[in-house]
Order: structure tokens, then sequence, then C-alpha cells
């Protein structure tokens, strides 16, 4: 694996036929939640038994955070901690449907950046966006707002967002393959919310891989499982 640089963000790039990002084969871009480093999510491609000609790319978030965790916590936009540490510790319901948060713009754009470069510089036989938590929510907030051709969507443990915006561009999505995973017990996102979300996504004709299990905030094998049938089919 090597470490390159696309558009504005620092990218773990790993797989191919060098295990460096050589070849021509699929791309799969894969964004880290909030308050995690930028690697977080780096050995899930020793985990994903995938064909080897596909390559992973893992970007950094490009906001770093001062949490004291023993390593550097990255965001791709800043949240309430007042308000996600009262939710955890009570087990408030957290209901983000109608939040388009501040920053999100911003990390779409840095994001679709990325995507440009990886394009050209990689040159893609088949896209994959995905992520964990925050990093899901953008991956689909980009998927939804642009044009770009996608072979598959990857949604860990996200949540319903801009409700108003993002419902009525569903539609261009149609025909997507889409894995999502959501554990029933997560303190963070609700589990209804990310039901709500799938039950969205399939109407509007998505092709969903829905992965419900027991669990709290994570990303168990049989989410990976699903991820790795999706990854095998491009």
């Amino acid at each position: 694996m090597k470490t390159r640089t696309f558009g504005s963000l620092e990218a773990v790039v790993t797989g191919g036929t060098d295990r460096e990002g050589g070849g021509d084969g699929p791309v799969v871009v894969l964004l880290h939640g909030f308050g995690a480093p930028g690697t977080d999510l780096v050995p899930l491609w020793r985990v994903l038994d995938v064909p080897r000609e596909v390559r992973f790319v893992f970007p950094a978030a490009p906001i770093p955070l001062a949490m004291g965790m023993g390593f550097e916590s990255r965001a791709w936009w800043m949240i309430d901690m007042a308000a996600y540490d009262r939710a955890v510790r009570t087990g408030e319901y957290r209901d983000l449907s109608r939040t388009i948060p501040d920053g999100l713009a911003d990390a779409r754009q840095k994001v679709n950046a990325l995507l440009d470069a990886v394009e050209k510089e990689l040159n893609p036989s088949s896209l994959v966006l995905g992520g964990f938590s925050q990093g899901a929510m953008l991956s689909l907030d980009v998927a939804l707002r642009g044009d770009r051709a996608l072979a598959g969507l990857i949604v860990f443990s996200g949540t319903l967002l801009a409700r108003e915006e993002w419902l009525p561009l569903l539609t261009k999505r149609a025909g997507l393959r889409v894995v999502q995973s959501h554990g029933r017990q997560d303190p963070i996102l609700p589990f209804a919310l990310a039901e709500e979300l799938k039950g969205e996504l399939e109407k509007a004709g998505a092709v969903v891989r829905w992965v419900p299990f027991q669990g709290a905030h994570e990303i168990p094998p049989p989410a990976l499982e699903a991820a790795t049938d999706l990854l095998r089919m491009l």
C-alpha cells in the first residue's frame, strides 16, 4: 500500500496487481467515520475476499480533532459534541433526518474532487463508493447530488439526513446496488431511521442488500460478507 493525494485529500491506496493500486480493475472508495483516524478502515482491504484486481482508496477526512484518544482523530464535518454525548449517555433518540450539517457541502466538494482525480489517475473499470457512520452519510450525499457513474454504494451504520433534499433525488439512483447495514442496539444513530432510509431507497428503485444485526455502532462480519458479495459482482 502507499499514500497518495487526490484533490486536497490524502489517501491510502492498496489492492490491485501490485497491492499499491496498480492495474485497471475496479476501485472502491471508503470514507471513515467521525473521530476516527484517516487509516481507520484500511484493514478492511485484507478482510474483504475480493478479486486481486480490485483496488481500494481510503481517504482521510480534512478536519483534525483534538480528542485526546492517543491517535489523530479526524472528521468530515463538525458535530454538536454536547448533544452527542447526552444522547449516548441517556439513550435519547437522535433524529438527524431534517438536518443539513454545516460543512456537508464543503466535504462533498472535497470528495468529488478526490473522485475526479481517482477516475483520472487510476482509470477504474468501475467505481464503488461507501463508508462508515459519518462517512456513509457523506457517500450517500455525494451519490445523490451528482451524476457520477457508480457500480455500488456501501452504507455501514449511516442514517437519513437532509430529508427534504435527499428524498426527491433518490430516483436518480434507481437500479444502483446498495449494501446497507445497521445495528439494532446502535446508541449513536437510531436503527429505525436506518430502516426508513432503506425503505426509501427501495421505493426509489435501488437494489438494497439490507443487513440488520444484533449489535451497536460497528461493522460486523455479515456486513462485510454483503460488501464482499457486491464487490465480487464488479
